[in-house]
């Protein structure tokens, strides 16, 4: 199980809207099943690389780092931990 902190889970939650609060949000979640479409991965791309203070590479710009929580923030954490 990865463990990602809570402002991870509280942006992608809000880019979720068929996901109920009461559902639990794992790794395998499958982001486009509940809702995150195309504007949503460029808003959600936007709001992680503003509040995490990075950028994404051209590599992580593709549909399958999007696919669902665990390979997002697997992404997320290697550019941080590149960054810092």
């Amino acid at each position: 199980m990865t463990n990602w902190d809570s402002k991870f889970e509280q942006i992608i939650r809000s880019y979720l809207p068929f996901l109920p609060p009461e559902e639990k949000l794992d790794e395998e979640t499958p982001l486009r099943e509940y809702g995150l479409d195309s504007l949503g991965i460029v808003e959600l791309l936007s709001t992680l690389e503003s509040e995490y203070n990075l950028r994404f590479s051209e590599e992580d710009l593709m549909l399958e780092t999007f696919a669902n929580p665990g390979v997002l923030w697997r992404s997320l954490t290697r550019l941080l931990s590149a960054t810092g």
